[in-house]
């Protein structure tokens, strides 16, 4: 059975976040080939993938390579995502389903539990997933491929601290699915937008001992002369 290009891409993509793959290295064909077990045309649609998605650049004599962003770029993507997940959420009071809307309440419930209970490790994993449901609710392939995409880099550049009020966080979620549930659309890009707002700070660079200072906290000066090491998390 052939396997599909879309699975490896998945499975290199992943072993790239996870730090599988430094940065800067090599990514042959035959090598990717043998270590998921496929044939070399697979890898190489994935290899192109992976390109456009900004994980992988072509080098001249090198071939393909893991990238290496720069902090500017790091830095891009949180802006870029305060910017669009308040518009999903926008989307998703227009175009939610009751399904969404189960699933979202389902995680809130959760979420705010294991808030009390202080389960650090849950609540990453539930965030993730409320987010990712979120995008889902939209109703717009294009945007949630966008948010998807987003929280792929995002997890390979940053590490995400364990925030200092998980109660208010997952409360501020907990009025996001109020207000999706509403349709009040502006309400639900409002709360989304401080609530990405305040996350950010609980992002950190994977290489904390790049030079520079910062704008605010969590938040690194633009620079695009240092590369940003990682090893990814889930976000």
């Amino acid at each position: 059975m052939r396997i599909p290009a879309h699975s490896v891409c998945t499975a290199i993509r992943d072993d790239i976040v996870s730090g599988v793959y430094e940065r800067g290295s090599r990514l042959t064909e035959e090598l990717l080939a043998r270590r998921y077990g496929v044939s070399r045309v697979p890898v190489r649609e994935a290899l192109r993938t992976l390109e456009s998605e900004g994980f992988v650049v072509t080098r001249r004599h090198a071939g393909a390579c893991v990238a290496e962003p720069t902090v500017q770029e790091a830095a891009d993507l949180l802006e870029v995502r305060m910017l669009l997940e308040p518009l999903g959420a926008a989307r998703a009071a227009q175009r939610r389903t009751e399904a969404h809307l189960k699933v979202l309440r389902g995680l809130v419930r959760l979420g705010q539990e294991r808030a009390r209970r202080g389960e650090g490790e849950d609540l990453r994993s539930l965030g993730g997933w409320f987010h990712e449901t979120l995008a889902q609710a939209s109703g717009s392939p294009g945007l949630i491929a966008l948010l998807t995409q987003l929280r792929h880099k995002i997890a390979w550049m940053y590490a995400v601290e364990q925030s200092a009020r998980p109660v208010d966080s997952w409360a501020e979620r907990g009025a996001i699915v109020d207000a999706v549930a509403r349709g009040d659309a502006e309400r639900a890009r409002a709360l989304t937008a401080q609530h990405a707002e305040r996350s950010t700070a609980e992002h950190r660079l994977r290489r904390p001992d790049l030079p520079g200072r910062r704008t605010a906290p969590g938040r690194p000066v633009r620079s695009s002369q240092h590369g940003v090491n990682t090893a990814g998390v889930r976000h």
